[in-house]
């Protein structure tokens, strides 16, 4: 089994805001949940690919000590639209289990997906991705949760135009990559913005971490998503993160144990986590 990173002595709670926690193998998944609390890792938000993934990441949490695991359902972009009846008996699945659930995610727009067919020189529709993406839209309003977004680029503006039409603000756009413009409107909505380990080593990252207010900045690993620089060959691991913080502490001109507390309490706020 691949190496698993951990912190050594950590000095502040940190929190993993974007994970696909289903997509670990057994044995990694076993190794990483029971390594969490030795690595100051206080609770994961576990997104969902779809109906088996939220039924998984369900599980997994209801297996795990209370609060450790926080479950967002939802339905990723970056794969064929479900059919309606697989489209319905997700949304009603999701209401059904809104009490165990923390977010709305992870939903969005396919922009790889469409780049890929595009590459092909395929057509490829975009309309019934935004029609599910805005009823998603709708239910995190319905159920008042927040909204965990898998937007790139120009479909940030998309999604924080559904945002806009239906009020919702508390949304998280994770792994961010886009134009300053779109991070300062994102600002102006009172959206969140993650950044993952790859800071460390990413000039493009670092620019999204430095223009991002610190109070709408949060961290992740969107693992299983492997990293290279100084995580190369390393299984990805939530603690991870604290090398993010040490960066944006850097980026921002503070000591890193007040910028990896202001980060925690930022995700503790807007996952709705109580704080240690």
């Amino acid at each position: 089994m691949p190496q698993i990173h951990s912190s050594d002595a950590p000095d502040y709670p940190v929190i993993d805001t974007h994970i696909h926690l289903d997509a670990y193998g057994a044995a990694d998944r076993e190794a990483l949940l029971s390594s969490l609390a030795d690595s100051g890792v206080q609770a994961l938000v576990a997104v969902s690919m779809g109906p088996a993934s939220c039924r998984d990441v369900l599980r997994l949490s209801r297996q795990a000590p209370p609060g450790r695991i926080r479950c967002a359902f939802g339905y990723h972009p970056e794969q064929p639209l479900p059919d309606a009846a697989e489209e319905e008996a997700l949304f009603a699945w999701i209401r059904a289990y809104r009490c165990e659930m923390t977010a709305v995610g992870e939903v969005g727009l396919p922009y790889y997906l469409r780049q890929a067919a595009e590459l092909r020189g395929e057509e490829f529709p975009l309309d019934g991705y935004v029609r599910l993406l805005e009823r998603f839209v709708r239910l995190a309003a319905e159920l008042d949760k927040p909204i965990v977004l898998h937007a790139v680029y120009e479909d940030a503006d998309t999604a924080l135009d559904l945002l806009e039409r239906h009020g919702v603000h508390r949304a998280h756009f994770h792994w961010f990559k886009g134009s300053t413009d779109t991070l300062r409107r994102m600002e102006r909505m009172g959206c969140h913005v993650s950044v993952t380990p790859d800071l460390v080593y990413q000039a493009k990252t670092q620019a999204v971490a430095a223009a991002v207010p610190l109070e709408r900045l949060m961290v992740e690993t969107d693992g299983p998503w492997p990293f290279e620089g100084p995580f190369a060959g390393q299984t990805t691991h939530p603690s991870m993160v604290r090398q993010a913080i040490r960066k944006i502490a850097e980026l921002k001109g503070m000591k890193e144990e007040e910028a990896g507390r202001i980060l925690y309490e930022n995700s503790c706020r807007f996952y709705g986590i109580p704080p240690v």
